[in-house]
């Protein structure tokens, strides 16, 4: 399976959250899966670690790419087709951010980790959550 987490579920994963099912922390230990991160979702935590909106370490630089590393997740680049992509989707989301994982996950045919329920307006595959 190919799957493309969001934000949220990068957290959650890196705090062991119990929000997470257990079949989401096998999916994503699962070595025969390949686990997708959207450098969007890196953009969009680099703002709000800026902003003071979370409560994780600064110097993203420093300390994500060893947890993407040790948890065997690919960055996944923002190619021109993904963000031009946007301008197709349904206003379903709002979000800047999850809009672009959407059209990532169409273009590169990614199932979806969220816990967003507005992701299931889509055209595009969700893992059970």
């Amino acid at each position: 399976m190919r799957l493309l987490i969001d934000t949220q579920i990068l957290l959650w994963l890196l705090v062991a959250s119990p929000r997470l099912t257990s079949d989401v922390y096998t999916a994503l230990a699962d070595r025969q899966n390949r686990v997708y991160l959207s450098a969007a979702s890196t953009w969009e935590l680099a703002i709000k670690v800026s902003l003071g909106k979370l409560d994780i370490p600064r110097n993203l630089a420093q300390w994500l790419p060893p947890e993407l590393d040790a948890g065997g997740i690919r960055l996944l680049p923002v190619e021109l087709d993904h963000a031009l992509g946007v301008e197709h989707l349904p206003r379903h989301h709002g979000d800047p951010f999850d809009r672009l994982l959407i059209a990532q996950a169409i273009a590169e045919d990614l199932t979806i980790v969220t816990s967003d329920r507005a992701f299931g307006r889509y055209d595009v595959r969700l893992f059970p959550w």
